[in-house]
């Protein structure tokens, strides 16, 4: 194995930040930008020898081949975390701006809210894999979470905990079960279950996360993040009495001062159950107001851009 990419590997072994699909996809990424490094000339480096024109070239590199602005800036939060690790923060500028990497766009006011079809569930023989998904939809959980779930140990009656291991950043969560279809597919899922998770015994989550990806492809099943947008929809309608934005509902615009103050409400607690910090991060799942551009685009620019709502 070249030098970079056993420093990069090792790097990644030693430091476990973040869910594991974040750990997967930054060691994916370290392994790109080693090979290309040495494609390009750049042989026999350290991680701790890496400099500001390795940077620059990979950048010009990417920016040749027509990367767009948000592989760009997954890149470049790859790059920040080994210059973070090795020391050296300042091989990366803060500011993605510097290398003329565009925002992206992440809000569009266009639903990207997806139903679980029952058809294509069908097909899906794995019984963990079916019970997974169904659970994404009815709770609105990530990918990870609904396969680490233990739903013996999260059901709490009136919500459903999520442990820190589970959740993306180490952040636990209730969520509320509300009515007699989340209850029974509940009961479902701890029957299947047991007492441990939606993990077979004799599989570890990678081998699960793998079985869930190949069953999932076979099924036509894709974009599984959309039934997280479908659950923040359905919440919205339910606490407001009217759809969101993205759904087709009225813009800030059109809403009464009362009724401004209800969806400020309505997002503060679908943020709380889809496991987010701030308030605005909302707008990916239920379209944008006006009030919350304002709020969002005051943030510095030094601040990781993953959850901004910006145009």
């Amino acid at each position: 194995m070249r030098t970079l990419n056993r420093d990069f590997k090792l790097m990644c072994q030693r430091n476990r930040d973040g869910s594991f699909a974040t750990q997967h996809d930054r060691e994916r990424l370290l392994t790109m930008m080693a090979n290309q490094l040495h494609e390009d000339g750049f042989k026999n480096i350290r991680a701790q020898g890496l400099r500001t024109k390795h940077v620059d070239h990979l950048v010009s590199r990417w920016q040749a081949e027509g990367a767009s602005s948000g592989t760009m800036k997954n890149r470049m939060s790859a790059l920040r975390w080994v210059a973070e690790k090795i020391g050296k923060e300042n091989i990366v500028a803060r500011d993605n701006a510097a290398y003329g990497i565009a925002d992206r766009r992440y809000v569009t006011n266009e639903s990207k809210a997806k139903e679980l079809d029952q058809g294509k569930l069908d097909r899906v023989s794995d019984p963990y894999t079916a019970m997974s998904l169904r659970l994404q939809e009815a709770f609105g959980l990530r990918r990870e979470e609904s396969i680490k779930i233990q739903p013996g140990w999260a059901d709490r009656g009136d919500v459903l905990a999520l442990k820190s291991t589970w959740t993306k950043g180490g952040k636990e969560r209730d969520i509320p079960i509300r009515n007699e279809t989340q209850r029974d597919l509940l009961n479902q899922a701890k029957a299947l279950a047991g007492k441990g998770s939606l993990i077979p015994t004799e599989m570890s989550y990678r081998d699960q996360l793998n079985r869930f990806k190949a069953q999932t492809a076979f099924a036509g099943i894709d974009r599984v993040h959309g039934f997280r947008h479908a659950y923040a929809q359905a919440r919205y309608a339910k606490l407001t009495g009217w759809k969101a934005p993205a759904a087709g509902g009225p813009t800030s615009k059109q809403l009464s001062p009362e009724q401004k103050a209800i969806d400020r409400q309505a997002r503060l607690t679908i943020s709380r159950e889809l496991g987010h910090e701030r308030e605005q991060i909302t707008a990916v799942y239920l379209g944008q107001s006006a009030v919350m551009r304002r709020a969002a685009c005051k943030a510095p620019l030094s601040k990781e851009p993953d959850d901004s709502v910006c145009e």
